[in-house]
């Protein structure tokens, strides 16, 4: 039996029980051999809602819920670092 593929990510997008996460690469370049960076958009499935934008999530292989979601949340890693509370006051 085949285990299931687990990836660590950053929450790009939140949307209702929808997560875009966001995996971080970085890769040699094949000719000239700089260092550049690559990424990888994933949609994972969050019925509890428990992850929010800028959280570290793992996710791990699924059957497709849609045409996109192909992952499922299995833990939130680490949360967001909040930097202030900014509420607009209509004046």
């Amino acid at each position: 039996m085949k285990t299931k593929k687990t990836v660590v990510g950053v929450v790009a997008g939140c949307q209702v029980k929808t997560l875009r996460v966001e995996i971080a690469r970085r890769m040699k370049h094949p000719k000239y051999g700089k260092i550049i960076r690559g990424r990888t958009i994933c949609h994972a499935h969050d019925e509890d809602g428990t992850a929010k934008l800028g959280d570290t999530v793992e996710i791990s292989e699924a059957p497709p819920r849609s045409r996109l979601k192909r992952w499922d949340l299995v833990r939130v890693v680490a949360a967001a670092a909040v930097i202030g509370n900014v509420e607009s006051s209509g004046v």
